[in-house]
């Protein structure tokens, strides 16, 4: 009996084609009632191939190479650095719904700092796959800590889930804050307590 563990191994190798997918969508607009043939949805499939590849481009992507390139030319600065309302949109792994909102991420660097663009990149690759909040939260803050050996990250996210808001229990104005922090700004309440000053003005 194979285990869990290889059958997932087995199917991270299998390579589906953008023709495997294509018929894929038409066999699910089949079964929603639709007509794939008619004018309207003729080309459907081969854009929501399209969509699909832009939707979840992380896959293929790799933060830690985005983080390779840091500065040391800061003359000594090591208080928090702070890069907030990036925009985020994601698709909970659930019902593949979007997730619309910002994130902000705050480190503090040790002798090294890294282009400001990179801090966006981290979030757009984690985002762009499917996610939960407070995973996406997590693994952009763990990678940063790791990537630029930081006295610490923290790393807040506020967002508004459509598959609540479209389905479900059709709340339109509830959002989902969440919060991870590492380092400094886990041990000392002071550095959260400054962190989330800044990001509220």
């Amino acid at each position: 009996m194979k285990l869990v563990k290889d059958i997932e191994k087995e199917l991270s190798k299998e390579k589906i084609s953008e023709q495997e997918a294509e018929e894929a969508f038409i066999k699910i607009l089949k079964w929603i009632g639709e007509n794939p043939n008619r004018e309207g949805l003729k080309s459907t499939p081969k854009r929501l191939v399209k969509a699909f590849k832009e939707y979840f481009k992380g896959y293929s992507e790799d933060p830690n190479i985005i983080l390779q390139k840091t500065f040391g030319d800061v003359q000594g600065y090591d208080d928090m650095v702070i890069q907030k309302n990036i925009s985020l949109q994601s698709h909970c792994e659930h019902h593949m719904a979007p997730i619309i909102g910002v994130a902000h991420v705050s480190y503090i660097p040790k002798q090294r700092v890294v282009g400001l663009s990179k801090l966006a990149r981290v979030v757009e690759v984690f985002s762009k796959r499917l996610q939960t909040q407070e995973r996406l939260t997590m693994q952009i803050a763990t990678t940063l800590m790791q990537a630029l050996d930081a006295k610490g990250v923290a790393v807040s996210i506020d967002a508004t889930h459509q598959c609540m808001t479209m389905r479900g229990i059709k709340k339109e104005q509830a959002t989902t804050i969440t919060n991870y922090y590492l380092g400094k700004f886990k041990e000392d309440l002071s550095y959260q307590n400054r962190y989330l000053r800044f990001i509220s003005k």
